[in-house]
């Protein structure tokens, strides 16, 4: 998987590639990163890649010239014809599903905007993909698009230790799309709190079944929209029914 990222702040990337699983997963080749800074792309003494809104109003647009320059030498520079997606408050909501198909494929090119905005013209001619982190604005594309680039890089095979540990998270079609269940690890007891017993008692068809109940029990707490998407799936079995249907009326 190859990312190029248009940025101003092409050192805002320096943590995927200088620590933990990502830096590791980099340094093994499993992925690879190119940033292209627009103001590399403009020649007059201030290096202008923004400037004052037509029909007036607070804040600075980015300039579409300097981003096309830029991105035709990013595309230029690929062997592919990689997706351009551009991190905006506008753009589909970023999920897991999403951070998979990233993760296997060849890769994008992805936009960092900043100040009030992008040139329009630039977006509807260059973009083909526009993301978003949620509900909220940002500084830039830079902050969101760290999160992402992260999710999608652990789901690469070869990045974690152990293959199958991304199965089992939030939101990974082996829970259905549900929030995981809690985790304990030594001691076995802490400040007076102890370990669940099934966790101890090695029989794991319980401690299975406990899991899963955990699982639908936060997941109905915190996000009860991900309950209705896995049903609608028909990712639920009956006796997740069954324990739902309990807790509901454990909450009357």
């Amino acid at each position: 998987m190859r990312i190029d990222v248009l940025t101003l702040f092409p050192e805002f990337f320096a943590s995927l590639t200088g620590m933990g699983v990502s830096a590791r997963a980099y340094q093994k080749g499993l992925w690879h990163l190119k940033t292209w800074n627009p103001r590399d792309f403009v020649h007059d003494v201030h290096r202008t890649v923004d400037d004052r809104p037509y029909g007036g109003g607070p804040g600075m647009v980015m300039m579409a010239e300097p981003l096309e320059l830029a991105l035709s030498a990013a595309k230029q520079d690929r062997a592919d014809r990689a997706p351009v997606i551009l991190l905006s408050p506008t753009g589909k909501r970023f999920d897991q599903e999403m951070a998979a198909r990233l993760a296997t494929s060849q890769g994008a090119v992805f936009v960092c905007g900043r100040y009030e905005g992008i040139d329009q013209r630039f977006i509807d001619r260059c973009v083909d993909e526009q993301w978003s982190l949620g509900d909220f604005v940002l500084s830039g594309g830079e902050p969101a698009l760290l999160p992402m680039l992260d999710a999608a890089i652990r789901l690469i095979p070869g990045v974690l230790n152990q293959g199958d540990s991304h199965g089992q998270d939030s939101f990974q079609p082996a829970l259905g799309g549900l929030l995981d269940c809690p985790h304990y690890t030594r001691p076995e007891v802490h400040d007076g709190q102890k370990v669940p017993a099934v966790l101890l008692s090695g029989h794991h068809d319980n401690i299975a079944l406990w899991r899963r109940q955990q699982s639908l029990r936060l997941t109905l707490q915190n996000r009860p929209d991900l309950i209705a998407k896995a049903r609608q799936q028909g990712l639920l079995s009956k006796s997740d029914e069954l324990f739902l249907q309990k807790l509901e009326e454990e909450k009357r």
